[in-house]
């Protein structure tokens, strides 16, 4: 080996080990707990394991509680992450514009939430929508609508938890929107108005396709982040109510850490993974079709 490369390999040694032993190793070992009968009993005596392959799988699928939990969790990302992105993206047009003022301003506001902690808002949002006392009633109440049982009304629990999440975690995708709108030329935009192309011409036609790399790159964080739904609900709604906040990751918690069968939970958390991975490579495929097609 040259010494260039063993010094390479001896500078990036540190980092790896730490990537083998906190990332690589955990993933290999719930693998490999997935495929067994761990819990409670287990704990105590691991002389009852008993390795059963896919049975925690071939389980799961047959579990009408997960089929819940993965439905609310669908409904949760295919509302949610539109709604993120669209946000994200008009604060970051607003911001990008000339006219915008006291932007510095703005856009730490509007990045606020992203930092501050999800269980603290979280408590404040539930008294914000508060069935007697909530602030949000209130202001209905002064337009004349009656108040709404946010999160005790299996209608509206997983809604107003949706509203909440696009609210906390908008600023981080606004940044990096904000970002790529930055990075198209001017110069373009000026030629397109001298063609006479209006607003909405210069953004379908210019804007959209300029940034379609980064919103695709949004897309697929914001889908993955929000199939690992679990704070929101855990603080809000305890799951309820009628299981309708349950989300694949509070299923999980609930099989690992409420009953202890860890195999099963384990199995849920790789179901998971499969799902966000193929989602995300449906993206990316998408995204690569309709590029060849331009």
């Amino acid at each position: 080996m040259k010494r260039g490369g063993l010094i390479g390999w001896v500078l990036a040694g540190p980092a790896l080990l730490v990537i083998f032993v906190f990332f690589l190793l955990p993933v290999a070992a719930g693998l490999a707990l997935s495929l067994t009968d761990f819990d409670l009993y287990a704990l105590a005596d691991l002389s009852t394991l008993r390795f059963v392959g896919l049975g925690n799988y071939m389980h799961l699928l047959g579990t009408s509680l997960f089929w819940l939990a993965l439905g609310n969790t669908l409904y949760f990302v295919v509302l949610g992450v539109p709604l993120s992105i669209g946000l994200s993206l008009g604060a970051a047009l607003l911001l990008n514009s000339r006219l915008a003022r006291w932007q510095s301003f703005f856009r730490t506001a509007l990045f606020a939430p992203v930092v501050t902690t999800v269980v603290a808002v979280a408590v404040i949002w539930r008294y914000l929508l508060h069935t007697r006392y909530g602030l949000i009633n209130e202001a209905l109440g002064a337009i004349g609508i009656a108040p709404v049982d946010w999160l005790g009304n299996p209608h509206w629990s997983m809604p107003a938890i949706i509203l909440f999440a696009a609210w906390k975690n908008f600023g981080y995708n606004m940044v990096i929107l904000l970002a790529a709108l930055q990075a198209v030329p001017r110069d373009l935009y000026e030629a397109a108005r001298v063609d006479g192309a209006g607003a909405w011409h210069q953004f379908s036609e210019l804007t959209l396709p300029l940034i379609r790399p980064t919103l695709v790159m949004v897309g697929i964080m914001t889908t993955a982040g929000y199939f690992q739904l679990f704070a929101e609900p855990y603080v809000m709604t305890q799951g309820g109510p009628l299981r309708s906040t349950v989300s694949v990751l509070y299923f999980m918690y609930e099989e690992g850490f409420r009953w202890w069968n860890l195999g099963n939970a384990s199995a849920v958390a790789f179901l998971l993974f499969v799902i966000i991975f193929a989602l995300s490579l449906l993206l990316l495929r998408l995204d690569r079709d309709d590029g060849g097609r331009r």
